[in-house]
């Protein structure tokens, strides 16, 4: 193993401890749709997750590569810079956890990398064009992508199994359900493992443990790839919640599809080695399969809070990754105060959730989304329609107890008579 001082260490095993985070942080984007439709027992699903994220690790090291070679300019970046970065992103996870949204741990990462690169060697540290290219744009299309994927996939699967009995229908998807979960869990290994891969291998770098431009030494695969899996079978209760019965109710025709789409855009990025967050691919195809059933809905008050906080995790970590990286310049004292500050930060968290416990036995118990509820264009049409009382022609009108329909021609004749003609005089007494 190549030499390691005493920092190093300590940021290397920061970066396993966000790996771990990220493996419960990320759960959710494989089996929360496989644990709402009772495809997969709870313990089960993560169990089998976290089995094939660990083998996915192995699959590939092109992600990695992104994060260690392209993201940020290796010269004039140390270990104290990885380690601030790492504070952000960590923190940034267990924040979104505990309020149960699905941000993107890939995100953070990045994000806490640029804004302690930032404060440490200035803007000129950061690769601009790889940020957009590699970062950027698969951001906003991958849950684009994998949301028009995954209705149109919906919609084919009722077609296909129209003609065939619900119950059946429903257990072949079932099955279906649980090989495409394992495929975005192994899709899954193969791109956010590399992550933290390609942060180790670049504090390797910049503490001179390596030489430049190397790939990952195996050691670092083996212990991302187990970190993660560890972390995938603590389960994050909390998040799979939301991914399972807070942003829509699937049927298991709906999750096969969901699934399916998700797997096939991350294993795409993978290839091509784009940093994607799985958290927007599988976030973005749990809300198109909810629309690809007739009659099915999304809790868009849920989505919105969600879009907002994929959209504040960038800026988020960056701010507190700089923050922690002015801090560690003062030297040990520094880096002794930012450790203390992470570790006691985690442990808060860690007691405030468990005020309100989220495990195995009640992560389904959310009310389901009313089949019927009307969506977002019925209730502006319902907002501006003119009353029953005052509408102009073909209004129903209740007058004694007896309703009578009435028409255009009939106010004409009426309304004048009744307001122009004048009453008769009384008679003389």
């Amino acid at each position: 193993m190549e030499h390691i001082t005493l920092l190093l260490g300590i940021v290397i095993i920061t970066a396993l401890v966000f790996d771990f985070t990220n493996g419960f942080h990320d759960t959710a984007n494989a089996m929360a749709t496989t644990i709402s439709t009772g495809a997969l027992k709870p313990k089960t699903a993560v169990a089998m997750s976290a089995v094939l994220n660990l083998v996915g690790a192995f699959m590939s090291v092109e992600v990695a590569k992104t994060i260690s070679k392209g993201l940020v300019n290796e010269d004039g970046i140390q270990p104290e810079v990885i380690f601030a970065a790492l504070v952000g992103a960590i923190l940034w996870n267990l924040v979104t956890w505990l309020v149960g949204l699905p941000s993107s741990s890939s995100h953070a990462l990045m994000g806490g990398l640029i804004g302690a690169a930032v404060a440490s060697a200035g803007i000129g540290a950061v690769n601009g064009s790889v940020v957009v290219t590699k970062v950027l744009i698969p951001a906003i299309a991958a849950p684009l992508v994998a949301g028009i994927a995954a209705y149109l996939a919906a919609k084919v699967t009722y077609k296909m199994g129209a003609k065939v009995g619900d119950k059946t229908s429903a257990k072949g998807y079932r099955a279906g359900q649980i090989a495409s979960a394992g495929l975005v869990s192994l899709a899954h290994g193969t791109n956010d493992a590399q992550k933290t891969m390609g942060i180790i291998t670049l504090a390797l770098i910049a503490g001179g443990a390596i030489a430049p431009d190397s790939n990952p030494p195996v050691w670092v695969i083996v212990s991302a790839g187990v970190a993660i899996a560890m972390g995938t079978y603590l389960g994050g209760w909390r998040i799979i919640r939301t991914m399972g019965k807070g942003l829509t109710d699937l049927q298991p025709q709906q999750g096969f599809a969901a699934q399916t789409s998700a797997a096939s855009v991350i294993l795409a990025s993978s290839t091509l080695g784009f940093s994607l967050s799985t958290t927007h691919s599988c976030s973005g195809a749990v809300m198109g399969a909810g629309l690809g059933r007739k009659g099915g809905v999304v809790r868009w008050s849920t989505a919105t809070r969600m879009f907002v906080a994929w959209g504040l995790t960038l800026p988020a970590a960056a701010l507190v990754s700089a923050g922690a990286e002015l801090v560690m310049r003062t030297g040990d004292i520094g880096i002794a105060a930012v450790t203390v500050f992470l570790v006691g930060s985690c442990l808060a968290i860690w007691l405030i959730s468990r005020r309100q416990v989220v495990d195995h036995s009640n992560v389904n118990d959310v009310e389901p989304v009313d089949a019927h509820e009307p969506g977002v264009v019925t209730t502006a049409i319902a907002a501006v329609t003119v009353p029953p009382t005052v509408a102009a022609a073909g209004t129903t009108v209740a007058a004694a107890g007896t309703t009578a329909a009435v028409t255009d021609d009939a106010l004409k004749a009426t309304i004048p008579a009744a307001t122009t003609t004048p009453a008769a005089p009384a008679a003389a007494v």
